[in-house]
């Protein structure tokens, strides 16, 4: 069950490119995580550049691009992560172009912290 936050310097970024994000930032936690693309959220920030910051200043002359994913605590290898951030670097710069820093981050939450629907994820897998 991933939750994958996408934050980009772009606050015009069109439709058509969101959705190419969203669709390949779940097809990575398909294929590089082994999740269920009915139980991931792709969540798309868009922001002015003048928001973010890279070493205390305003980002200037450039797009950036930050992914956050929570995903369940034990489920993947140190191998899967490391596919799934290599992939989505590749899928933002593919994308988007040239990134200022390209930052991707993996969150990992205990089972019995983390849940969908009213149901922790300890509860999902106990009765997969």
């Amino acid at each position: 069950m991933p939750y994958i936050r996408l934050t980009v310097t772009d606050a015009d970024l069109p439709t058509d490119l969101q959705r190419t994000l969203a669709e390949g930032l779940t097809g990575l936690a398909v294929s590089a995580l082994g999740k269920s693309s009915a139980r991931t959220i792709v969540h798309i920030d868009v922001v002015p550049a003048a928001r973010y910051f890279v070493d205390g200043k305003p980002l200037t002359g450039g797009l950036d691009a930050h992914v956050e994913v929570s995903i369940t605590l034990g489920t993947n290898s140190a191998a899967e992560k490391g596919a799934f951030i290599a992939g989505a670097e590749q899928l933002l710069t593919d994308t988007l172009g040239p990134l200022a820093r390209c930052g991707v981050a993996l969150h990992e939450l205990p089972p019995e912290s983390y849940g969908y629907n009213g149901v922790t994820q300890f509860d999902h897998y106990r009765r997969a």
